[in-house]
């Protein structure tokens, strides 16, 4: 958690909505010039229950809205300085200073229009939006070859190429049980002979004739079925018959079980014929995936390379060991996002903390080949918040600056190269979290080749209050049938996400207990 995210803010749980709508309203515009502002409906005002539910993030964005009588220009005034960051908010960049602006591009969508950014008042992205710019931007980016690999490495990977059956499944006619092969009616002679898995079958049988086979061995040729072992008894004569076990109690009891032609036996191509697609290009390699490709004949498989995420942990009160302190913090990303990142089909390839510094930001940025990075904290307007600024010095477009959803709400996605692309995430972890659900998970879904996932819903268990323009995204539990909100919400809170399974996406309107709620599902949480 970076307390960087959060400078000068007020914290809603310590004042009021009415306290912090007043220091905004009188701080908030102050030396924020910016170009024609869009109007907006007017502003609505919470009801004092519901005070808690907002923090200032949330109060600042009704007050820094646009005036709902209409647009209203400000007087113009020069970018930023290449480098220099701003302790208040930022002040409009473009093309000819190198500052990052929105422009119109393939994988973006309305957000990225012809409009100079680093301005207040802007209308953030809507969170469908969001998600969808980063989805088009994933399909954007040129395609990494494919690469074949073995097997034991394949594991969470995505097929780039079908999965085509080299043989048929089964290759042979093949025993589905323990007990004898039969040929003819019964009863029959047993050969002394046996058939065990892995070993070659035995001559043709004769009618009236019966060998010993065990589960998964080839029949011999002209076998009538498998009598299993529990369905056959043999004389003392050697002969085999069919009987049921002896079971007084059972309807059964004293029956002679009969027999059908091919009763028992897997025949060859039962399960696909060689040539046969068994999955599409875009399947997760998921233990059963490599268990088939195996049993079809493969050694390896030709999967999408793992798209390559460098991680930048932003902060100078950032503990990596031992209790918060003196003012410093543990570093709850660091540990967190690596693992939850390899989940999402990343390759984490760096993971670096950078201090509250704009030259060792613009180097880091500068430097690395990863096809992601990902920033967390110092994407707001705080005296240390180096993001943007950074972004200005290296040119890169900004696509997505802001997204209306709570917490998470200063997020953006840039990019930086044709191929590279950064997702600026919040300090506080659930903030983090929110974005890395927003703009992380689809660009990484579309870059690691994985298949889109159908909206999935649950109804409400209890009432969740909205925000009046965002989205909320709140830790939930799934309860049998239901989504059941849990405490602990906060944006720089991880005491709920720890205990849920997934996040429910609430509209601005709030939801009523009862109500279908789309859910992002945690990782770990889809493998329970």
């Amino acid at each position: 958690m970076t307390g960087r995210g959060a400078h000068g803010r007020l914290d809603a749980e310590e004042r009021d909505l009415e306290e912090a709508l007043a220091v905004a309203n009188e701080t908030g515009d102050r030396g924020c010039p910016q170009q024609v502002r869009p109007a907006r409906a007017p502003k609505e005002r919470k009801k004092p229950e519901d005070q808690h539910d907002l923090d200032l993030d949330q109060a600042l964005a009704l007050v820094r809205d646009p005036d709902p009588r209409g647009p209203e220009p400000d007087p113009p005034a020069p970018g930023p300085r290449e480098g220099t960051a701003r302790s208040g908010p930022r002040s409009t960049g473009s093309d000819d200073t190198g500052g990052p602006v929105q422009e119109s591009d393939p994988g973006a969508g309305p957000s990225a229009t012809p409009t100079p950014k680093h301005r207040t008042g802007h209308r953030a992205t809507p969170w469908p939006e969001a998600r969808a710019v980063a989805e088009r931007v994933a399909r954007s980016v040129p395609r990494r070859e494919s690469v074949d690999v073995p097997l034991v490495a394949a594991f969470g990977l995505v097929l780039a190429e079908p999965l085509d059956a080299l043989t048929d499944l089964p290759s042979f006619d093949t025993s589905a049980m323990d007990g004898w092969a039969v040929a003819g009616p019964g009863p029959w002679h047993v050969r002394e002979e046996g058939v065990l898995a892995g070993h070659s079958a035995s001559g043709p049988l004769e009618d009236g004739e019966a060998v010993r086979i065990a589960t998964g061995a080839r029949v011999p040729p002209d076998t009538t079925a498998v009598l299993r072992s529990e369905h056959g008894r043999i004389d003392d004569k050697g002969r085999l018959h069919t009987a049921l076990p002896h079971d007084p109690g059972s309807a059964r009891a004293g029956r002679t079980p009969t027999i059908a032609h091919g009763q028992d036996i897997r025949p060859r191509g039962q399960e696909c014929h060689s040539g046969e697609q068994l999955l599409p290009p875009g399947t997760l390699v998921t233990p059963a995936v490599l268990g088939l490709a195996a049993a079809a004949g493969y050694d390896t498989v030709s999967v999408v390379p793992r798209p390559r995420v460098d991680v930048l942990v932003l902060g100078d009160e950032l503990l990596t060991e031992g209790r918060p302190r003196d003012g410093l913090i543990r570093d709850a990303l660091g540990p967190m996002l690596p693992p939850w990142l390899r989940t999402l089909g990343a390759e984490v390839t760096t993971v670096r903390r950078v201090g509250d510094d704009a030259e060792t930001l613009h180097r880091a940025l500068g430097s690395s080949k990863a096809d992601l990075i990902v920033t967390t904290g110092g994407t707001a307007a705080g005296p240390v918040d180096h993001v943007h600024p950074t972004l200005s010095r290296l040119g890169a477009a900004l696509l997505v600056d802001g997204v209306q959803v709570r917490p998470g709400h200063p997020m953006l996605l840039a990019r930086l190269r044709e191929d590279q692309h950064l997702v600026g995430l919040p300090g506080n972890p659930l903030a983090a979290l929110s974005g890395l659900f927003t703009l992380v998970e689809p660009l990484l879904r579309g870059l690691a080749g994985r298949l889109h996932l159908e909206p999935y819903t649950l109804p409400l268990k209890d009432a969740v209050p909205g925000h009046p323009y965002d989205t909320r995204l709140i830790p939930v539990a799934v309860r049998a049938d239901h989504a059941v909100p849990l405490h602990y919400s906060g944006p720089a809170m991880l005491r709920g996400i720890a205990a849920a399974d997934a996040l429910a996406v609430v509209p601005p309107a709030g939801a009523r207990p009862g109500q279908e709620l789309e859910l992002l599902h945690l990782p770990w949480a889809l493998a329970e």
